[in-house]
């Protein structure tokens, strides 16, 4: 750590990193709030008015937004869809990344490698069979063609992340349980789940994050406006034609963007200390 033992090193090597990797990182929010927050004119005439600042902010498109269109019930379509899938995905990993990692036989260690590389097919690709498969089932235009594709794209990235995570904790505690006579189930439930919280609150993010902002299958699935999700509603919403109602977009991803950065907020350290255990192993 010889290059950080001075100030201008510090500077150089530390400081200026860190200041443009936050301005990268922080300016699309930052433009997302400030074109949320300004006038329709300021919108329209960028060459009078500053278009990294406003001096007059208003909540017009805030309010234009939850009380004049049916933003509320799109958000809550959200809401329902992302819990349903990131429930429906994370008991499926759990089972399938204990039976991996925990139950020793033959060929896991491949079957594990296998699970993960099905995260890495193009979600692109599969909602084509996909959805002559939902259409089959009678599933087209409902909520339930999204809770049950979603887990495609969910679960092999969430047993992957708690394969690392059980794997860091001692079987010397599932070898005494069994000494005990206790189940596999029992050691699941009172042993592995309690010990692997932080992990689960992980997949849990990662489920919710990437289905709140899933754009392809919504699109694809749901037809009506009034079931449709955030990022689909907004987009079909506020654009006629060639032309964008920037104010509205910009409210409306503002608005949707909102719970997951409480979310984050709360449970940020749960995360990094999740994925740390996951790479490690």
């Amino acid at each position: 750590m010889s290059y950080l033992s001075t100030l201008p090193q510090r500077v150089v090597t530390l400081y200026i990193p860190l200041v443009l990797i936050v301005v990268v990182l922080l300016f699309p929010f930052y433009w997302m709030v400030i074109t949320a927050i300004k006038p329709k004119e300021h919108l329209l005439d960028l060459d009078t008015h500053n278009p990294f600042w406003t001096v007059a902010p208003t909540l017009e498109h805030i309010k234009d937004l939850l009380f004049k269109t049916e933003y509320p019930q799109w958000l809550w379509n959200t809401m329902f869809i992302s819990v349903a899938a990131t429930l429906l995905s994370l008991v499926a990993s759990v089972f399938a990344a204990y039976a991996i990692t925990r139950i020793r036989y033959k060929g896991a260690s491949m079957v594990g490698g296998m699970i993960f590389l099905a995260y890495l097919v193009p979600p692109s690709i599969l909602f084509i069979p996909l959805s002559t498969v939902v259409f089959q089932y009678g599933l087209f235009d409902t909520p339930f063609a999204l809770i049950l594709t979603y887990p495609t794209i969910l679960i092999p990235f969430s047993t992957w992340l708690l394969m690392g995570y059980f794997k860091t904790i001692p079987y010397e505690l599932e070898e005494c349980a069994l000494i005990d006579g206790a189940s596999r189930w029992q050691i699941l439930v009172k042993i592995i789940l309690p010990l692997a919280v932080p992990g689960l609150i992980s997949a849990s993010i990662f489920c919710l994050t990437l289905c709140w902002n899933e754009f392809i299958y919504a699109l694809t699935f749901i037809n009506s406006a009034e079931k449709k999700t955030v990022p689909v509603a907004i987009l079909s919403a506020f654009t006629d034609g060639d032309q964008y109602r920037w104010g509205s977009l910009m409210a409306g991803a503002l608005v949707g963007s909102l719970p997951l950065v409480i979310l984050y907020a709360f449970f940020v350290e749960h995360y990094v200390s999740a994925m740390t255990g996951a790479v490690k192993e």
